[in-house]
């Protein structure tokens, strides 16, 4: 019954591939993706384990879920600086949710930049409406750094995502 966290194994990449996929689709979260390329991007764990870590939840032999760290540097950041580790792709089965899965998956990252020689700053970027993961970021001691919001796509006013950061 215990949760288990530890960084994935290729042949578990297709099915969290799919898991965050369709938490994504399933939380309406790629309406700015006419061209699919952000879910192929979603669906593609083995080009993100090549640059990052990526860890799993799993339970009873059960995959529940996943998350990106990427430490500074690296071609998975897209807003940490030196000194900084980011947060991406954080996703859940929409069956596991409320069981504890992004919160120890989020906890093991901040564990991995602490472990990071010279890192001081956990940083990741969320979408306006994934308020679960808000609430999730403020309980775990993430702050917004409004300063630091960015749009993947200039000219798209609707997809201005929202930086939160936790210095270590």
């Amino acid at each position: 019954m215990d949760l288990v966290i530890r960084k994935a194994a290729p042949d578990e990449y297709g099915d969290l591939g799919e898991i965050t996929a369709q938490a994504y689709r399933g939380d309406g979260l790629l309406a700015f993706d006419e061209s699919g390329w952000y879910l192929g991007e979603l669906r593609d764990v083995a080009k993100r384990a090549a640059a990052a870590d990526v860890l799993v939840a799993v339970r009873d032999g059960v995959l529940l879920g996943g998350v990106t760290f990427a430490r500074s540097g690296g071609p998975m950041t897209d807003i940490a600086g030196p000194g900084e580790a980011e947060i991406r792709m954080l996703a859940v089965a929409p069956a596991a949710r409320g069981q504890g899965a992004g919160q120890a998956l989020v906890r093991a990252c901040v564990g991995r930049a602490r472990a990071t020689e010279g890192c001081v700053r956990v940083v990741l970027s969320t979408q306006r409406t994934m308020h679960a993961a808000h609430r999730l970021y403020a309980r775990l001691g993430f702050v917004r750094a409004p300063e630091r919001d960015w749009n993947p796509l200039p000219g798209r006013d609707d997809l201005t995502l929202l930086a939160y950061e936790l210095p270590l």
